[in-house]
């Protein structure tokens, strides 16, 4: 390791260029701070390279493949499609390259200095930064943290399991797999790998009878799993985990003690954020973690060390790249001297699953838990004239409502289109909107936007394509 002479002097460094490095980056530029990106690995950092991008093209893959079969009802004569997973593994690394590509080249067009290399605090306004021999020093005013967390298996395990990055590297399609978790990474991998012709069988782990959204897209996924012929073996323990002859063997236990072995040629395993990455040198900056490892940050995003902010799955809540996206924009316009703060109550949940899923705010226990009375109203996309067209009739809207007040509470989606439409319904919480706010404006037609409008007219009785209902979906408290 050769070391720099001297300390080199930053504006700005930001250590991670994953979505929230390189937007916290960009944003900073744009406000005329001078700013240093640090990465060890390639840019775009997991989530381009090895997470949500390798896996968004698997699903895409999925999903197309799942349309081709209306298509001869239209005329459209696809034969017998077939899939070949070289393939698609080679059209995953070039649109990885042409993203990765775009990000450098914006960082260029932004005068942002990129250094290669391992960062580590030294004290609270120094840091190292570590590439083969190399080894500079460099001070700075500010610093943003975007480096991410440790993601380990839930359970230990030997083997040559596949994980949260190796699952989307494979040649080929798994004959039979196992998934073992119950997160939205992995009912997307279970879906996706389906309809792509794997035996799939998803384990939940003991105390997880279900899926984790509202009840109602809950019964909607349980039955598109049954309908695409995917297993759910639901809260039981796993007590043995074997391996040998090229098959995985899963010996679970039921509630009842009830034993049961599966088998399959390949196993995976959910993985979840633990603690800050080794090397980082927190402890010389004195930052305080929680008691699940991730920085403690304010709304402004800043650390309990004033002048050093972080931001992404480092953080407190959910691992996901649209809160990193925020926060990093956030933190890049306080530190540049704007007064900017990030609210995580409307965090969208989505999955690219077959078919999509998308939520946001209270689903109905929620709602109920929190002392809401409230009104439902849903609308199924089997109503939907484009739905029809296209074929794709699966799913339904689900809206929630304050009863009394109308103020809509939470809004959950299943169905094609359903992770574009969702804005809608974020707009709506975030505007404080009402059942009238939202029932005012004019709907294009034909499309699925139709649906959502008749999940809000449903919440007073007045859904057209439904029959009169019996009662009033009113719940009191």
């Amino acid at each position: 390791m050769v070391v720099g002479e001297l300390t080199q002097e930053r504006d700005l460094v930001i250590i991670g260029a994953g979505p929230g490095g390189y937007h916290a980056a960009i944003r900073a530029a744009q406000l005329g701070l001078g700013v240093t990106l640090i990465e060890k690995g390639e840019m775009g950092g997991l989530c381009l390279n090895e997470g949500c991008i390798p896996s968004k093209v698997h699903t895409a893959a999925a999903q197309n493949l799942h349309r081709l079969n209306g298509m001869k009802s239209m005329g459209i004569q696809t034969n017998d499609p077939t899939f070949d997973m070289r393939t698609l593994q080679e059209y995953k690394n070039v649109t990885i390259q042409q993203l990765k590509q775009g990000i450098e080249a914006l960082c260029k067009a932004n005068k942002i200095e990129v250094l290669k290399g391992e960062a580590m605090f030294l004290s609270q306004d120094k840091i190292g930064v570590e590439n083969g021999h190399q080894y500079d020093t460099y001070s700075f005013k500010h610093a943003i943290i975007a480096a991410g967390r440790e993601k380990k298996p839930i359970i230990n395990l030997e083997g040559n399991y596949l994980t949260i990055t190796t699952l989307w590297k494979l040649d080929d399609i798994p004959p039979s797999l196992i998934l073992y978790g119950n997160d939205d990474f992995t009912v997307e991998a279970a879906m996706c790998f389906s309809k792509m012709g794997s035996d799939v069988t998803m384990i939940f782990p003991l105390g997880q009878n279900d899926f984790t959204f509202d009840d109602a897209i809950n019964k909607e996924l349980t039955r598109q799993c049954k309908k695409q012929k995917l297993k759910l073996i639901k809260d039981v323990k796993v007590n043995n985990i074997h391996y040998s002859d090229n098959s995985w063997e899963v010996e679970v236990q039921n509630p009842d003690g009830k034993l049961q072995t599966l088998k399959g040629s390949h196993l995976y395993v959910e993985s979840k954020p633990e603690g800050i990455k080794e090397g980082l040198g927190m402890d010389r900056a004195g930052i305080e973690l929680d008691d699940n490892g991730a920085v403690v940050v304010n709304h402004a995003c800043q650390t309990s060390v004033g002048h050093i902010y972080a931001i992404g799955d480092i953080t407190e809540g959910p691992a996901l790249a649209v809160k990193a996206i925020k926060q990093a924009k956030v933190a890049a316009e306080n530190i540049a001297g704007f007064q900017s703060e990030v609210d995580l109550t409307f965090v969208p949940r989505v999955l690219q699953t077959i078919p999509p899923i998308a939520s946001v705010g209270f689903s109905e226990k929620q709602a109920i838990d929190a002392g809401y009375e409230i009104t439902v109203g849903e609308s199924a996309f089997r109503t939907n004239g484009y739905a029809s067209i296209m074929g794709q009739k699966d799913g339904m809207i689900k809206t929630i409502s304050e009863a009394g007040t109308d103020l809509i509470l939470g809004v959950h989606m299943i169905g094609e289109g359903a992770i574009e439409l969702i804005s809608s319904g974020i707009v709506a919480l975030e505007m404080v909107g009402r059942q009238e706010d939202l029932l005012f404006p004019l709907y294009p037609h034909p499309s699925l936007n139709e649906n959502f409008l008749e999940s809000l007219e449903d919440l007073s009785n007045k859904a057209i394509h439904k029959p009169p209902a019996t009662k009033k979906h009113k719940v009191n408290v």
